[in-house]
């Protein structure tokens, strides 16, 4: 497991490694959260897989980007791509109870791709798969509903602002080659 601390250390295996060495050493797949619905969700799990990782929120004007991400985990998921949804309070939109945000997300958008509980993406308190994702693909999460595409190598990290939708043209390009590789 990775727990990044300040000063870019990080425990890996047991092994304290510190600076390039352990961001360089460090992958998706190194990280653990925990699921909406309660217990672990190690990433290990994803291992060879491409992800979209996604900071979401239910009382944003983003919001029904929801719709396209499960579109999204409908027609690649069965290729390979995992959707991972990360609630997070970070913006005031969100709320802290994480049963009320899956029964949210079940009613309004049919949501099956796996979720976190509601996490912390940017700044000091960051969850340690943020501060590992903003390190690579570009800075933290702006606002919600920030996309994170992280190659089937764990390491490989591509960021899309909010704006960029999960039907654009970018963002499915890129989940297609991530694919492909």
């Amino acid at each position: 497991m990775v727990e990044i601390g300040r000063r870019g250390a990080i425990l890996l295996g047991g092994a304290l490694m510190v600076g390039d060495a352990a961001a360089a050493s460090a992958s998706l797949y190194d990280f653990r959260m925990e699921a909406i619905e309660g217990g672990p969700l190690e990433l290990a799990a994803y291992r060879g897989k491409p992800v979209l990782v996604v900071n979401t929120a239910s009382f944003c004007g983003y919001t029904p980007q929801y719709a396209g991400l499960q579109a999204l985990h409908e027609k690649y998921g069965p290729r390979g791509l995992v959707v991972l949804g990360v609630p997070s309070q970070d913006f005031n939109q969100e709320s802290s109870d994480n049963k009320k945000i899956k029964d949210f997300c079940d009613a309004n958008y049919n949501v099956e791709f796996p979720m976190t509980t509601v996490s912390r993406v940017r700044g000091a308190h960051a969850a340690p798969l943020f501060a590992f994702l903003a390190e690579r693909g570009g800075g933290p999460p702006q606002w919600n509903f920030h996309k994170y595409l992280v190659g089937r190598d764990g390491r490989t990290v591509r960021g899309f602002s909010t704006q960029t939708g999960p039907e654009s043209r970018a963002l499915v390009q890129a989940i297609e080659a991530a694919l492909a590789a």
